[in-house]
């Protein structure tokens, strides 16, 4: 079958799960009132997602990488701001722990994808240099 479109890799897959838990998590009346972190733990989450789709369609492994690693940045930026709504108690210690955990499998699925496209460079380089 493969992989033929965004919508088709994992890390995509779950990175919109992801950003569907931010949207539901800042909806809360506090945190819907907060309008600089809502926004910007939002704008993290969407470019966690958005940085996956634009790095599928890139011409060579390195670029996908670099957009990858880009995402992985936003996750994480999604993780420190969740630590910011939990002390300010927009959140419960329920709703961090769950949509944390969901950031840390976004990166980890992004982290073998990109292990991935490293062997495969590293392979297209052995097979010309025999």
């Amino acid at each position: 079958m493969g992989i033929k479109r965004f919508e088709d890799l994992d890390c995509w897959k779950e990175s919109r799960v992801l950003v569907n838990m931010v949207y539901e998590l800042t909806k809360g009346k506090d945190f819907s009132k907060d309008f600089k972190l809502r926004d910007q733990i939002q704008s993290a989450s969407v470019s966690g997602m958005s940085n996956i789709a634009e790095g599928f369609e890139r011409d060579s492994n390195k670029d996908t990488i670099r957009f990858m690693n880009i995402s992985l940045s936003s996750v994480t930026e999604v993780q420190s701001q969740l630590y910011i709504a939990l002390d300010q108690k927009y959140i419960a210690n329920s709703e961090f722990k769950t949509t944390y955990e969901q950031a840390t499998k976004v990166k980890k699925i992004i982290n073998g994808f990109i292990r991935y496209l490293n062997q495969l460079s590293t392979t297209k380089r052995e097979t010309r240099n025999e």
